[in-house]
């Protein structure tokens, strides 16, 4: 089957994506990862930059990811049950090794998990509509887990939420000193995360799985429509989650990042807006492609997403050994560590550029693919 160039543009460009906010992952303790005000008042500087990656970037990507994946289990139905089922447990066991040696934040095991479940569901939708509408229903009770938590949570705040100095010691001790310790910590937040996804986030991944399935079944994920429909559309959405998500962040920070309202309650709006956006910045790739197809960047970033889970993994890869084998870790505030990710990002697209000129598909896609062939055998 031909390759649909701009979905392979569309995933590069969330893969590129997805680093804006996982630097601050690698570089700074896990509070930090959604609350700036993690030890303290934060800077007019770590503010700013929070807040616009807040509107723009957080959440958003992730959900144009799993739109994809969605997207992708549709496509592979024509493989047979035996097939799927192979190809999205050695996804989740490489989630699994990944998260526990290398970075608690994968997400390679929450999707093989959340895709086991979900490709039954796309195979046995009646139609489109179906499809959508229960891709909507799942995302909506996902997010009302979201604002359940939130009501029924005491007005104290949370370590992980704003940690000590010992425990901050103790997480930059673990980081640098690897070994069984690192190991076991991140064995408790995979569990942690695990527990998340079966009580709320697992709802919100399969609801995008499902709509990424109907969307690439109607055609609308194929480029089937004019680009003055995805041009419209693209920027409405977008404009849309704009819309919803702005008044959530203006309120958390007039709230200086309270734990119960910006944990929980306030993390719903950037939920509800993420599939409007992530939809709309679809669309604007589909609505401007001709233009785009002519830059070698756009070229470039085509690439990363032919290699997405290879390079998923050399972010990985190249941001641990900077930050916790180097000892960069905690050395510098949020507008210091976007400096790194276009360097990260100049790696993952000259990378792709040289490997897929020699060969036809990124090494760990390789080894995914000739694993699943052997098991189904």
């Amino acid at each position: 089957m031909e390759r649909n160039v701009t979905l392979d543009f569309i995933r590069g460009t969330a893969i590129l994506g997805i680093l804006l906010l996982n630097i601050f992952a690698f570089g700074l303790p896990k509070a930090a990862y959604l609350n700036p005000a993690w030890y303290g008042s934060p800077t007019l500087r770590d503010a700013l930059t929070w807040a616009l990656l807040d509107l723009v970037a957080q959440v958003k990507f992730l959900t144009l990811f799993a739109l994809l994946f969605g997207a992708g289990l549709q496509m592979l139905l024509k493989r047979g049950k035996r097939w799927i089922q192979v190809r999205l447990s050695l996804l989740a066991l490489l989630g699994f090794l990944h998260a526990l040696l290398l970075w608690e934040g994968d997400i390679l095991l929450a999707y093989g998990l959340v895709g086991l479940i979900c490709w039954r569901m796309v195979r046995d939708a009646h139609d489109i509509k179906q499809l959508f509408n229960t891709g909507v229903l799942l995302y909506l009770v996902g997010v009302g887990m979201l604002v359940l938590l939130g009501l029924i949570q005491g007005d104290g705040t949370s370590r992980a939420w704003t940690p000590d100095a010992s425990e901050v010691q103790l997480e930059q001790l673990w980081r640098h000193g690897g070994g069984a310790a690192a190991m076991q910590a991140r064995l408790s937040m995979l569990a942690d995360s695990l527990m998340a996804l079966g009580v709320q986030y697992g709802w919100q991944l399969a609801g995008m799985m499902l709509l990424g399935a109907a969307l690439m079944r109607s055609g609308w994920l194929q480029g089937r429509y004019s680009q003055r429909h995805y041009r419209r559309s693209g920027w409405l959405l977008v404009a849309l989650g704009f819309a919803i998500n702005l008044p959530a962040v203006a309120a958390q920070w007039w709230l200086q990042w309270d734990y119960r309202w910006c944990a929980f309650l306030l993390q719903a709006p950037r939920e509800v807006s993420a599939p409007f956006q992530a939809t709309g910045y679809a669309a604007l790739a589909f609505g401007y492609w001709p233009a785009l197809a002519r830059l070698r960047l756009a070229t470039a970033v085509v690439c990363v997403g032919r290699m997405a889970l290879t390079n998923y993994l050399l972010q990985t890869l190249i941001c641990t050994t900077l930050f916790w084998r180097i000892g960069l870790f905690m050395q510098y505030d949020r507008p210091t560590l976007l400096i790194f990710v276009p360097v990260v990002w100049t790696i993952n697209l000259l990378f792709s550029t040289l490997w897929l000129r020699r060969f036809r598909q990124g090494p760990v896609e390789w080894l995914w693919r000739r694993l699943t062939s052997r098991f189904v055998l």
